[in-house]
């Protein structure tokens, strides 16, 4: 039996079997290998991950669950089950396991872009992320360079990662359905992030430049870099932030 969804913690329980399945098949784990879960809730896609073999190191803030997911060790998956009751935006991913593993979850709408800001920043320890979010943040996650999404999150995962929408999924596979259509997101982590800039120069001068999106980059970054600085980048003062690729932002960035 679903208990209710906590609208406070931004809940909507995926229950839907088929788009379940279509999930555990995208996340690359082999049996015996390990995924960390981020808010598994009451367990759905665990189970799903726990069928196909994999082990499962399970990260819930909501306490209502934390005895129904340990629970899992008497169903059959004895020791294939670690769970910690945390908010893993206070959680370092990292020690949780010495592997690099896949990152999966049914984000939280109400904290799912903190957490990939989180998890990129730690993205080191991961292979693969896969996330079910908003459709409108997968946009955001996925897009290109004169796209109306363009922005802040797509540059950062994508100095870190290669991004892939992969297949969306209606309010109705929910409980309770949410009013938006959600989508599932693959982020492939790269050996090594895309372009040699340290990560907080790099957010710095992204975040600063697209406060002012429509602003020109003399203005946006006004405080940040001089016109000078930003000429030495090759890149133009009257640009605007959303006509730039990453690379013009590294390059802005390595005036720091």
């Amino acid at each position: 039996m679903l208990l209710p969804a906590d609208k406070s913690l931004g809940q909507n329980f995926l229950i839907d079997q088929n788009i379940l399945d279509k999930i555990a098949y995208s996340v690359r784990a082999q049996k015996g290998d390990t995924v960390i879960e981020i808010g598994p809730g009451q367990g759905a896609l665990t189970r799903k991950m726990l069928e196909k073999g994999v082990n499962v190191i399970a990260v819930e803030y909501d306490e209502r669950f934390i005895e129904l997911l340990n629970d899992l060790n008497n169903q059959g998956y004895e020791g294939k089950i670690t769970v910690h009751h945390a908010d893993v935006l206070k959680t370092d991913l990292t020690k949780l396991t010495d592997k690099k593993v896949p990152l999966i979850g049914n984000l939280p709408y109400n904290i799912g872009t903190e957490i990939i800001f989180q998890a990129i920043r730690e993205s080191d320890s991961f292979s693969q992320m896969l996330f079910l979010l908003q459709k409108e943040v997968v946009e955001r996650i996925t897009a290109t360079v004169d796209d109306k999404h363009w922005g802040r999150l797509g540059l950062m995962c994508q100095q870190y990662a290669d991004t892939a929408y992969l297949f969306d999924v209606p309010p109705t596979a929910f409980v309770p359905a949410p009013k938006v259509m959600s989508t599932i997101v693959e982020l492939m982590l790269l050996d090594k992030p895309r372009f040699d800039i340290e990560h907080n120069k790099l957010e710095r001068v992204i975040k600063t430049a697209f406060i002012k999106r429509r602003k020109m980059l003399r203005a946006s970054l006004k405080g940040t870099l001089t016109q000078e600085q930003i000429e030495a980048a090759d890149v133009e003062p009257t640009e605007r932030p959303e006509n730039l690729e990453l690379v013009d932002f590294v390059r802005l960035a390595k005036q720091l």
